[in-house]
């Protein structure tokens, strides 16, 4: 795993050291509680994949500007901002091992920091007038808001339907690494076709990562840190669920739904139907879409001469799907 993270970033390695103080400085503030919370956040960080789909997409394209190091930055104070919000709406206190920000400082904290890092976002395109990296992020945190709302709506009515969900997980998820790709390109060109096609790149892969993430729910405990079946304790409907449940006859639909709506905490009928997805064939068809939507990634990628930053992305493509965690 660890060396595969680092064959996608051998093309940008000098980039991503140099990222690291950039995305710092970006956080800075002349508030003391704020810049210890900000300091937590970069030792605590992620493999910053996000990051590395913007400079291997402007690589992609050209060159890794100024622009680059700005719009890298914007994507992760979004993506840590809503990490940091995810963990107050969930009552999570634990992230990556670590304790969680609101664990730590207590809500009202938490949520001022994410509006902070939000704000950060915003000011950095518009003090340097990158105006189209500025209409890239108000978009996706728009499309990510609705994503989280419209899927709490349906967690609320269960009538969820497959183009429902791909709708949630192109909001919730895609949208985030497509802006990715989208503002690599910007970051070094004016061609808006190329840049639409690089967006078209990130939902594809984002959408064959969020689906990986939701089989995940199905398999043995502990591989993400997160017990199985807890979308479905959560009434989450995710992809092997709502097929399972379109392809059973109408007791069997009743029962689960049942499940669902009023035995969600119940260990034996939630194991019950983990078992009943699985044996309907619910994870082999997620799997299939899944690798549709790598497909088709991998289809616009091709379409690109062959590059370091090229191989990347594809080696980037396969870990998506083949991820552990």
């Amino acid at each position: 795993m660890a060396n595969t993270v680092e064959e996608i970033k051998r093309p940008i390695n000098e980039e991503m050291k140099l990222f690291e103080q950039k995305f710092y400085e970006s956080m800075q503030s002349k508030v003391a509680l704020l810049d210890k919370v900000t300091r937590f956040i970069v030792t605590t960080k992620g493999k910053q994949m996000r990051p590395m789909f913007v400079f291997l997409c402007a690589k992609l394209v050209g060159n890794v500007t100024e622009k680059t190091y700005r719009g890298a930055s914007m994507i992760e104070l979004i993506h840590t901002a809503t990490l940091v919000h995810d963990d107050v709406v969930d009552e999570s206190f634990k992230r990556r091992n670590f304790f969680s920000i609101n664990a730590l400082w207590k809500n009202k904290i938490a949520v001022l920091v994410g509006d902070y890092l939000l704000s950060k976002s915003v000011l950095l395109s518009t003090d340097h007038k990158d105006y189209d990296l500025l209409g890239v992020i108000s978009r996706t945190i728009r499309e990510m808001s609705e994503g989280e709302l419209l899927q709490l709506e349906k967690a609320r009515k269960l009538d969820i339907t497959e183009d429902v969900y791909y709708e949630i997980i192109r909001q919730k998820t895609a949208t985030l690494i497509a802006a990715c790709c989208e503002i690599g390109v910007l970051s070094n060109s004016t061609d808006e076709v190329l840049a639409k096609k690089m967006q078209d790149f990130g939902t594809y892969t984002g959408m064959a990562f969020q689906i990986k993430d939701d089989l995940f729910d199905y398999l043995s405990s502990n591989v993400i840190g997160k017990p199985v079946g807890i979308d479905i304790k959560e009434k989450k409907m995710t992809l092997p669920l709502i097929h399972t449940l379109k392809i059973a006859d109408e007791k069997q639909r009743k029962y689960y739904f049942d499940t669902i709506k009023r035995y969600n905490n119940n260990p034996k009928r939630v194991k019950e139907l983990i078992e009943f997805v699985k044996s309907s064939g619910g994870l082999e068809y997620a799997i299939t879409v899944m690798k549709d939507f790598q497909q088709k990634a991998k289809d616009i990628l091709n379409e690109f001469p062959d590059s370091e930053a090229r191989k990347s992305l594809h080696i980037m493509l396969d870990y998506v799907i083949e991820r552990k965690f």
